[in-house]
C-alpha cells in the first residue's frame, strides 16, 4: 500500500510502485530554480511490463459495463480532491502557476473526468446503429446488421507541461481513453515528476477500492525522447495522445506512422490563433480591443495553445501604440521550464532579426532573465503571405500585428493560413467580411470565435479543440469535450448474430434504453 501524499519517486506499473534504473532526474521550480526529489526514467524493462500489464488489462476491462467504468472515473476523481492542499502546492511549485490558477483547474479536471463517466455510464457515445434483417428481400436477402463503437485497447498518453493538471497524467486524453474502455499507460511529463506521482497515488487508490485490473493504468516516469518513442513502438499500443509543440507532436507520428502496422497519434500541437479585426470594430471599439488583446496575449504567460499569436488589421497607429503601453504596463510572469523560456528568447530573436518585421515595444532581455517581456512586433501583409517563418507559433506572451490596406487583404492572408485550432472576428456591423472570413476559416480552423478572444476553453460536449494539420495530426478530432471519446474506439459491425451473443447495446430489448438508429430513424424502441 502506498503512503497517502508522501512522494517517493517512483513509476507506478501494473499495479506495483518501482524505482526505475535509468537517469537519474528532480522536479524542478521555475520560480527558484531550486531541485526537489528524486527520480529516475523507466526504460525497457519497464515499458514492456507495463505495455503487458495493459494488454493483459484490456481483456477484462474492455467488457467492463458503462457504469463500471464510471464508477471508477468518478473514484478518481474523488481521491483528485482528497489529495487536497498537497497536490496544490506540489502542482505551484513545479509549474509556478499558482494556487488560484491551479485550484481552479483542479476544479476543470476532476470536472471532466466526472463528465466523462456519465457519459460511458449512458452508453450514447457509441453510436449504436441497427437495421433489421428482410429475408425475402429480392434479389438477395437483406441480413441483420448491427454496429456500435468499441474500445481499441492500450492508449499512451503523454502529459502536458502548461496544464498539469487538466492536460497532465489524468488530463482529457487518459479520461476520455479509460471512458472508452481502454487501459491507459502515461508517459509522465519530465517538468512536473511529483505532480504525476500524486495522480497515480489517486488513480490507485480509485482502481482499488472498485476493483479494477491491475494494468488499467500505469505511470512512466522519464526524461529524454527514448522512452516515448518506445512507448509508441511497442506492439500493444493502440493509439497515443499528445499536446505538446508541432516538432514533438510530429515526431511522434512519424514514429507510429512507421511501425509494422501503423497506429493514430492524436496530437494538438499549437496554433497562431489570428485575430481579424473589421473596419467598424476598430473605430468604434479601440479601447476595448486594446484591454481585450493584451490581456488575452499576456493570460499565463502567453503558455496557451490558443494565445492570440496573430492580429489582422487596418494600419492604425492608436492601435499599436495603445497595445504596445498596455503591454508593457502588464506583469511580467515566470515560464514553466528552461526550454520553454529558451525556445521564447530564440523565437524573439528570430523576428527581431527578420528585417521586414519591426520590434514595437523592444527591450533589453536575455536568455538567463526568468521573467520574458510581453513582445509586440508588427510587419505588412504582404511579407507574412511570402515568409513562412511568419507563421510558426512563438509559446509564450507575444503577438504579431499584420497590417493591411482593405479588407480583400485579410481575406487573402486567410487564404494563406496552414490549419489553427482557432481565429476570431471582432465586428461591429462588418457583416460582408465577417460572413466571407466565415466562409474561408470554416476550411482553415476548429474553432471561429466572433468578438471575443481565444484563450479560454470551456469544457463541454460542443466544444472542438483541435484543427486541420500542423494544429493536429488529424483534424476532425477534439481533445476537449465528450466528443473526445471517440479518438479510442473503432465500429464494429454484427452480422446475424444471435441476440443472446450480442452486446447489450444491441439488443433486441434495449436494456440500457438508449436512442439507436432503427432501420435509418433514431429511436429507443425495443425491437
Amino acid at each position: 500500500m502506498i503512503k497517502e501524499k508522501t512522494i517517493s519517486g517512483s513509476s507506478y506499473i501494473g499495479g506495483v510502485w518501482l524505482k526505475p534504473s535509468g537517469e537519474k532526474f528532480s522536479s524542478i521550480n521555475p520560480v527558484t530554480s531550486e531541485s526537489t526529489g528524486n527520480f529516475y526514467t523507466s526504460e525497457e524493462k519497464e515499458i514492456e511490463l507495463a505495455m503487458l500489464k495493459a494488454q493483459d488489462a484490456f481483456e477484462e476491462y474492455r467488457n467492463l459495463s458503462g457504469k463500471e467504468i464510471a464508477l471508477f472515473l468518478n473514484a478518481i476523481a474523488d481521491e483528485i480532491e482528497a489529495l487536497g492542499d498537497t497536490l496544490l502546492e506540489v502542482g505551484h511549485r513545479e509549474s509556478g502557476l499558482g494556487i488560484p490558477r491551479l485550484t481552479g483547474e483542479r476544479g476543470r479536471t476532476c470536472g471532466q473526468i466526472r463528465a466523462f463517466a456519465s457519459i460511458a455510464e449512458a452508453g450514447q457515445w457509441t453510436q449504436p446503429s441497427i437495421d433489421t434483417a428482410i429475408p425475402d428481400r429480392q434479389p438477395v436477402p437483406k441480413p441483420d446488421i448491427r454496429r456500435m463503437m468499441r474500445p481499441i485497447g492500450p492508449v499512451v498518453v503523454f502529459g502536458a507541461s502548461n496544464f498539469p493538471f487538466a492536460f497532465g497524467s489524468l488530463g482529457g486524453d487518459t479520461a476520455s481513453a479509460l471512458a472508452a474502455g481502454n487501459p491507459v499507460v502515461v508517459k509522465g511529463h519530465p517538468s512536473h515528476p511529483e505532480t504525476s506521482e500524486l495522480f497515480a497515488q489517486a488513480v490507485a487508490v480509485a482502481a482499488l477500492k472498485t476493483n479494477m485490473p491491475n494494468g488499467v493504468f500505469s505511470l512512466l516516469q522519464g526524461v529524454g525522447n527514448d522512452l516515448g518513442a518506445k512507448l509508441v513502438q511497442h506492439p500493444a499500443t493502440q493509439a497515443v495522445g499528445f499536446t505538446g509543440s508541432f516538432k514533438g507532436g510530429k515526431a511522434l507520428m512519424d514514429i507510429a506512422a512507421s511501425r509494422p502496422d501503423p497506429i493514430p497519434v492524436y496530437a494538438e500541437m499549437g496554433s497562431i490563433n489570428p485575430v481579424f479585426i473589421g473596419k467598424k470594430a476598430l473605430e468604434n471599439k479601440k479601447q476595448e480591443l486594446i484591454a481585450g488583446l493584451s490581456t488575452s496575449v499576456c493570460l499565463g504567460v502567453g503558455q496557451f495553445c490558443t494565445n492570440p499569436g496573430l492580429i489582422v488589421t487596418l494600419a492604425d497607429d492608436e492601435l499599436i501604440k495603445g497595445l504596445s503601453s498596455q503591454l508593457n504596463d502588464n506583469s511580467r510572469g515566470v515560464m514553466l521550464n528552461k526550454g520553454i523560456l529558451s525556445a521564447y528568447y530564440h523565437g524573439l530573436v528570430r523576428l527581431k532579426n527578420n528585417p521586414n518585421v519591426q520590434w514595437i515595444n523592444e527591450v533589453e532581455w536575455n536568455e538567463n532573465d526568468k521573467t520574458p517581456p510581453n513582445a509586440l512586433f508588427k510587419t505588412t501583409v504582404d511579407h507574412f503571405v511570402n515568409d513562412k517563418s511568419l507563421h510558426e507559433e512563438i509559446f509564450g506572451p507575444v503577438t504579431l500585428v499584420v497590417e493591411v490596406e482593405c479588407e480583400k487583404d485579410m481575406l487573402r492572408l486567410a487564404k494563406h493560413l496552414e490549419g489553427q485550432l482557432t481565429a476570431t472576428i471582432h465586428s461591429d456591423g462588418d457583416d460582408d467580411l465577417s460572413s466571407k472570413l466565415i466562409s474561408l476559416l470554416e476550411l482553415k480552423v476548429g474553432r471561429i470565435i466572433f468578438n471575443g478572444y481565444p484563450t479560454g476553453v470551456d469544457v463541454n460536449p460542443s466544444m472542438q479543440h483541435g484543427g486541420p494539420y500542423p494544429a493536429s495530426s488529424i483534424g476532425w478530432a477534439t481533445s476537449v469535450g465528450g466528443e473526445a471519446i471517440v479518438r479510442f474506439a473503432r465500429f464494429v459491425a454484427y452480422q446475424n448474430i444471435p441476440d443472446a451473443l450480442l452486446p447489450d447495446t444491441l439488443k433486441n430489448n434495449n436494456p440500457l434504453q438508449l436512442y439507436r438508429k432503427l432501420n435509418g430513424k433514431y429511436s429507443d424502441n425495443v425491437i
